[in-house]
């Protein structure tokens, strides 16, 4: 029943959204309100200590490397995998800022003192430092351990000073890895899960930006130029891949929006995807259909809805108020928010270990 209440809450929440190419106002109705915000942290608070079921991605390197989960990864071994569990953590903090006085506070700043302590995050550090971690998480994970630390840097709270200070090590250890592994990336990859190459330079970017680390900064800033800079006529019409997450055109765009100033990034966008003027291509405006929630690769489709909104909301607030595209991409957003919201919490831990994520950092994307 209560899953039944949170889909027609959030079904009402969202405006109704005409056709996609209908000429209406720009719809950004779309927000986080403190009862979401529970129903959303009480997902995360399920999982981000519960150690199994589990899919670690992790190499054996001798008898003695077959450990559980837990042994491996001290901080983030709950959420099914490493990546879903920091994210969540993310989640957590970022519901806290938020909602300070939210019912679920003193549970989440439980979970996050066990989790996060500093022996832990030392036991994280010390599992990368071993043989054959080179690829762990490549970039997918480390993205989203940057962006759990930039969301507790110069948080005015005493818990969440520790906290970051428990996790600075771990941080630096991934920086050092984009700084070592991008200048070897001779080309970005183009997928629509994990990998992504523009996801992990974006949220890499943002985190650079936050503690002024000028050198990660430039180096992502030239890699997205020379990756993407030329971009042009972008093949988005075969979008969506069948379990895709991440609309590789939009991820890259809305990484550019980040490198290039207002009016270059304008420049280049309808370089990149000349159609969207005319609403096109279909496949990459409308939301895409998922089938079956408990498939943990079909299940994925709902989290590129989500990914899909967040990337056209940030990539409409970059292009002129008056300009077309920005009128499209933001009724597109708001019609792919709507397709996945309700099923965020569709009883399925296929989905449910990790959604909550992309829909509160969809929902608290800035409005264009």
């Amino acid at each position: 029943m209560e899953k039944l209440i949170f889909a027609i809450c959030f079904t009402l929440s969202i405006a109704t959204i005409p056709s996609i190419g209908a000429q209406q106002p720009e719809q950004n109705q779309l927000s986080l309100t403190q009862q979401q915000a529970s129903h959303f942290a009480r997902l995360a608070l399920k999982c981000v200590q519960k150690e199994y079921p589990n899919k670690p991605d992790h190499t054996i390197n001798d008898g003695d490397d077959v450990r559980r989960p837990r042994a491996m990864h001290p901080a983030f071994y709950g959420c099914f995998d490493w990546h879903s569990t920091v994210h969540g953590h993310w989640m957590l903090v970022h519901l806290l800022r938020l909602f300070p006085n939210m019912p679920e506070a003193r549970e989440i700043r439980g979970a996050l003192d066990a989790n996060l302590s500093e022996k832990n995050i030392a036991g994280e550090v010390a599992y990368l430092k071993q043989s054959n971690r080179a690829s762990f998480e490549r970039t997918y994970g480390w993205a989203w351990l940057l962006k759990l630390a930039e969301e507790l840097d110069n948080w005015n709270d005493e818990d969440g000073k520790r906290w970051s200070r428990n996790l600075q090590p771990l941080a630096d250890a991934f920086v050092e890895k984009y700084i070592a592994f991008l200048p070897k990336q001779n080309y970005p990859i183009r997928t629509g899960v994990h990998p992504n190459t523009a996801f992990g330079l974006a949220f890499a970017l943002d985190y650079a930006r936050a503690i002024a680390d000028k050198k990660l900064e430039s180096l992502i800033v030239e890699r997205s130029r020379t990756y993407f800079g030329r971009d042009a006529n972008y093949p988005a019409a075969w979008e969506p891949g069948g379990e895709d997450f991440f609309s590789p055109a939009l991820m890259e765009a809305d990484l550019m929006r980040r490198v290039m100033n207002q009016t270059e990034f304008a420049r280049w966008f309808h370089r990149f995807l000349p159609g969207i003027d005319h609403n096109q291509p279909k496949a990459l405006l409308q939301p895409a259909v998922v089938t079956d929630r408990t498939d943990p690769k079909l299940v994925h489709l709902d989290g590129l809805n989500l990914s899909r909104a967040w990337c056209m909301r940030s990539i409409a607030a970059a292009l002129p108020r008056n300009g077309p595209a920005r009128k499209i991409l933001v009724r597109s957003a708001t019609a792919h928010a709507q397709a996945a919201l309700p099923y965020i919490a569709s009883g399925n831990y296929e989905g449910e270990h990790w959604l909550a994520s992309f829909a509160v950092y969809m929902l608290t994307t800035p409005a264009p």
